[in-house]
């Protein structure tokens, strides 16, 4: 499977953002879709998944401002992002697994990544 993120850029604080992972050679029925970002200095870390069958979930911390979708006619998933804050300034991923649902926030069980969009937010 093939994965292409897109979408980032640079917001303003309090701003909205949708970034976009496309598959190729694959389809997001057939794997859990992850999100991921990686600040500067810091762990990757787990933003929001869409399993094949269509559950959701998201960190935490991000819940009620991320949110995680599918376009299963796209091929794609998406990542809704309101209420920017400074801190949400990174590096996202998006990456795929086989492993199951309860393994989905660990980014050293996903077997494939796409290249990463940044995404930068401006205060």
């Amino acid at each position: 499977v093939q994965l292409q993120a897109s979408g980032g850029g640079l917001v303003q604080a309090g701003g909205s953002l949708r970034l976009s992972c496309a598959y190729s050679k694959g389809t997001v029925r057939q794997y859990t879709t992850g999100w991921f970002r990686q600040a500067p200095g810091k762990e990757r870390e787990f933003v929001a998944a869409a399993g094949w069958s269509g559950n959701t979930d998201s960190a935490d911390s991000m819940r009620g401002r991320f949110t995680i979708s599918r376009d299963t006619a796209k091929n794609t998933v998406y990542l809704q992002m309101n209420g920017v804050k400074s801190e949400d300034t990174a590096v996202y991923y998006c990456a795929a697994t086989r492993k199951i649902w309860g393994a989905r926030a660990r980014p050293d069980l996903y077997g494939y990544w796409g290249q990463g969009t940044l995404v930068t937010v401006s205060s």
